[in-house]
C-alpha cells in the first residue's frame, strides 16, 4: 500500500475520531434529535454501498487470472451468490446471521486496519477479526435490548439464539469478549511498533463512543459510511490515479454510479414490496442488513480469491 494511501487513512482516523466526538456531544446536547431510519438507508445507499461498486473491474482482473474473456460469468455468479444469501437468510436466518456477523467482523478489521499492518500470518487474520468484533460488541453491550428487537425484525424468531443471548449478557460474555477485542487492538498496535499505528485506539474508541451515544442502527451508519466505506474508497481512488487524487476521485464517482444507482433502484423495490406487509422502519432495517448480507459474501469472495491469486 502507497505511503499517500497511509498518511491518508491516518488523518482520516483523526477527522473521524474528532468528528465523532462533535457529532455526539450535540446529540446527547439535543436528545430531542431524531434521525430517521430512511437518512441511515440513504447514507448507507449513497456512501456505504459505493465503496463496492467497483467490484465488476475486480472481477475483471478476477477473471484474467483464470483466463476467462467472458464478463458475464462474474456478474451472474456475482448475482447467483447474492441471491443465495438472500434465499438462505429466508430459511435459515439465525445460521446466516451468525455466519453474516463473524465473516463481517473480519472484514471489518481487516479493511479498517490492513494500511498499517505488513503481515499476513494466521495470527494477524484472527487479530483482525476480534479487531473488527467490536462493531458487533458495542451495540450488544449499551443497547441489548434494542439489538435483540433488531435482530426480531430481521426475521429471527428462534427461540434457542434468545436464551443464547440472554445467558450470554447475564455471564459477562459480551464484557468478557470486548476484553478480547481491545487486546486484539494492542496486539496490533505492538506488532513492529511504529507511533503512528495508535490511530488504531482512535478507531477504537470512536467505535464505542459512537454506540454509547447513539442508537445500534445510527452508530452503525455512522461507522460503516464515514470510516470503514470511505477509507476503502480513498484507496480505490488513489489506485485509479495514484497521481491526481482529484482526478481519481472523479474516475472512481464515474465508475461507481452505475452499480450504485442499480442497487439503489432494487432497494426501493424492495422497500415498496415489504412496505405492504411491514412499517417503514422495519421495512428499511430489513433492506439494510439482509441486502447488505447479500452483497457483503460475493464482495469479500473476490477480494479474498483476487489477493490470494495476485499473490
Amino acid at each position: 500500500m502507497s505511503n499517500k494511501i497511509k498518511k491518508i487513512n491516518l488523518n482520516h482516523s483523526f477527522i473521524f475520531f474528532f468528528v465523532v466526538n462533535i457529532f455526539c456531544i450535540l446529540i446527547f446536547k439535543y436528545s430531542n434529535l431524531n434521525i430517521s431510519t430512511i437518512l441511515c438507508l440513504f447514507l448507507i445507499l449513497i456512501i456505504g454501498v459505493s465503496h463496492g461498486s467497483l467490484d465488476h473491474i475486480k472481477g475483471n482482473k478476477l477473471l484474467k487470472l483464470f483466463n476467462l474473456k467472458s464478463t458475464y460469468i462474474f456478474y451472474v455468479t456475482y448475482i447467483l451468490i447474492s441471491v443465495a444469501v438472500i434465499t438462505t437468510w429466508m430459511l435459515l436466518p439465525s445460521v446466516t446471521l451468525i455466519i453474516f456477523l463473524m465473516i463481517a467482523s473480519y472484514h471489518f478489521g481487516k479493511e479498517d486496519t490492513q494500511f498499517l499492518i505488513n503481515d499476513r500470518s494466521y495470527f494477524t487474520q484472527m487479530l483482525y477479526f476480534f479487531k473488527g468484533f467490536l462493531i458487533i460488541l458495542a451495540p450488544l453491550y449499551f443497547h441489548f435490548q434494542e439489538t435483540i428487537e433488531i435482530f426480531k425484525l430481521l426475521l429471527i424468531d428462534n427461540e434457542m439464539f434468545y436464551l443464547s443471548l440472554n445467558f450470554i449478557e447475564t455471564n459477562k460474555v459480551i464484557q468478557l469478549a470486548i476484553i478480547c477485542s481491545t487486546l486484539s487492538s494492542v496486539f496490533l498496535f505492538l506488532k513492529n511498533f511504529e507511533i503512528k499505528k495508535f490511530v488504531i485506539f482512535l478507531d477504537y474508541f470512536s467505535i464505542l463512543i459512537l454506540n454509547y451515544y447513539l442508537s445500534p442502527l445510527l452508530a452503525f451508519t455512522v461507522y460503516f459510511c464515514f470510516l470503514h466505506s470511505i477509507r476503502h474508497s480513498i484507496s480505490l481512488t488513489i489506485e485509479l490515479d495514484p497521481n491526481n487524487v482529484a482526478n481519481g476521485f472523479r474516475l472512481f464517482v464515474k465508475k461507481a454510479l452505475p452499480l450504485t444507482i442499480l442497487t439503489g433502484i432494487f432497494s426501493f423495490i424492495a422497500l415498496y414490496l415489504l412496505s405492504n406487509s411491514y412499517n417503514l422502519d422495519s421495512a428499511i432495517l430489513k433492506i439494510i442488513f439482509i441486502g447488505l448480507a447479500s452483497l457483503t459474501f460475493p464482495h469479500i469472495l473476490l477480494e479474498y480469491f483476487l489477493e490470494k491469486n495476485e499473490k
